[in-house]
């Protein structure tokens, strides 16, 4: 059985994207204090990635990101990983999330009248190999050709591996996910392109939405959606605003809870006067997000919240058909 994008927007309206991975992890026990962040876990408690994936299947989600975004093979072989073992920890972050996916839908999923849940290959950027705070800001010194061969083989592995679809995430440069856009369409591979942003119309490399919407708007056949994550949940109202007279894509967002992230000490913050995760989640089904969901500290909790607000979009009259161009 495969899982298609614009079945689940066509049976379901709008479309419930998981929460974080390393939150989830966390809470279950997992420690993350390491170089590798959550791929550590997938190598050491592969079945504590298979539950954060049911948990958020429980929790309404109708598709979720595989725990690859910070799997890449130079991380890897940094870390004590020969070259073989570094590319099947890759491609095994697919196969814990389709395992998850068959138990649950066996179980529960399938007779509850769900949507096949969406597998998503989680793709970061290349400062997240770095881990040094470059992330959120594209900025690197390394050449094109680089950034290529950092990319190409781990969109191989997920790709040959299962995926649904190839999730560039957490972009914060135009240029580097352009670049990696192309080496999905080398593959042709269905992929979808989602921006880290500074502010409710820029990347946090400084390109505006209508530019990074227009760049995709054409010469990419194979490009599914396109969106923000890990992004404040008060910027995204205005980012799907800047998206939409740009792109006739479907757009999906995904922000983080509203916490403040440090990336030199790497600890998060309440912020002050924020809406609860929901009443968010519904402000972006009325602005016009096709998919939403969490990133950097939620957890199923938030996912249940996006839920109830997707029931409450529709119950407004909202048209439900949507799906991609």
């Amino acid at each position: 059985m495969t899982a298609k994008l614009e079945d689940i927007l066509n049976a379901n309206g709008r479309m419930v994207i998981d929460g974080s991975m390393s939150t989830a992890l966390e809470n279950l026990g997992a420690h993350l204090n390491d170089r590798l962040w959550t791929a550590r876990v997938l190598h050491t408690a592969p079945e504590l990635v298979k539950q954060v994936h049911i948990n958020y299947f429980r929790a309404g989600a109708d598709c979720g990101i595989t725990c690859s975004y910070q799997a890449t093979i130079p991380g890897l072989l940094e870390n004590g990983f020969s070259l073989p073992e570094a590319e099947g920890l890759i491609r095994r972050s697919v196969e814990v999330f389709l395992e998850a996916r068959e138990q649950w839908w066996a179980e529960e999923g399938e007779a509850a009248g769900r949507a096949y849940p969406l597998c998503l290959a989680g793709i970061g950027p290349y400062g997240a190999y770095l881990a040094d705070g470059s992330e959120y800001s594209g900025r690197y010194d390394v050449d094109d050709e680089a950034l290529r061969q950092f990319h190409r083989r781990r969109m191989e592995l997920l790709h040959e591996a299962g995926a649904d679809v190839l999730l560039l995430e957490t972009q914060p440069s135009l240029h580097e996910v352009l670049l990696a856009a192309d080496l999905a369409e080398e593959l042709g591979a269905d992929y979808w392109v989602s921006f880290s942003c500074r502010d409710g119309n820029h990347t946090h490399r400084g390109e505006t939405m209508e530019e990074c919407a227009r760049r995709f708007s054409e010469g990419h056949p194979h490009l599914r959606m396109i969106g923000v994550n890990c992004t404040k949940p008060e910027y995204v109202c205005s980012l799907i605003r800047h998206l939409k007279p740009a792109t006739d894509l479907p757009i999906a967002v995904y922000p983080n809870s509203g916490l403040e992230y440090d990336p030199a000490t790497k600890t998060w913050t309440k912020g002050e006067g924020q809406l609860d995760f929901g009443a968010w989640a519904l402000r972006y089904f009325r602005e016009g997000a096709a998919a939403v969901g969490g990133c950097c500290t939620t957890v199923e909790s938030h996912i249940e919240q996006v839920v109830r607000a997707r029931a409450e979009y529709l119950a407004m009259g909202a048209p439900k058909a949507l799906s991609p161009q």
